[in-house]
């Protein structure tokens, strides 16, 4: 949920499902308010201590804006120090000219296991500051199969904003 001022808030739920190595995912208000994207991919991983996750995709964008979407997402963990990030382009089938790279990216620490704070960036046309890029903090929890974090983004800005996710595990 996007918590933003001088604007109407809104949700922008994702559902994914894995089995085995395919990844499937859906995506609402996600790369263009009133639009749905769709992504298929393969989930790889590597290593065990020091470990890499990642998932290519490839996905279509429909609605309000329409278009073809190469991206990746990908994890590092190593002990309790962890990176997220996931990327596309969204090129836009309409008009070339609007196309886009869209981007986030967190810098997190779980202390202790359940609890996680860290730092968090993102590149977004959905919501318009005078930034291209927004920045900020996290904190979040998880408890059993439910995740849920906290996002500050441009602290100390007159643009700054707030995200909730809370994800489930099934």
């Amino acid at each position: 949920m996007y918590f933003l001022p001088d604007e109407d808030n809104y949700l922008q739920p994702t559902v994914t499902a894995d089995r085995n190595a395919l990844h499937l995912e859906s995506r609402y208000r996600y790369e263009d308010a009133g639009s749905t994207s769709v992504f298929a991919g393969w989930n790889l991983e590597f290593g065990d201590t020091v470990k890499l996750e990642l998932t290519p995709m490839f996905g279509g964008l429909f609605g309000r804006a329409n278009g073809v979407i190469p991206a990746v997402e990908g994890t590092f963990t190593w002990s309790r120090l962890e990176i997220y990030s996931e990327g596309e382009y969204v090129i836009d089938v309409s008009d070339t000219a609007n196309s886009f790279f869209y981007a986030w990216s967190e810098l997190s620490f779980w202390a202790p296991d359940r609890l996680r704070v860290g730092a968090v960036i993102q590149r977004t046309r959905v919501y318009q500051t005078p930034r291209d890029v927004q920045r900020g903090f996290l904190i979040g929890a998880s408890a059993s199969r439910v995740e849920g974090t906290f996002y500050f983004f441009n602290p100390g800005s007159d643009d700054h904003f707030y995200v909730a996710s809370v994800g489930v595990k099934f």
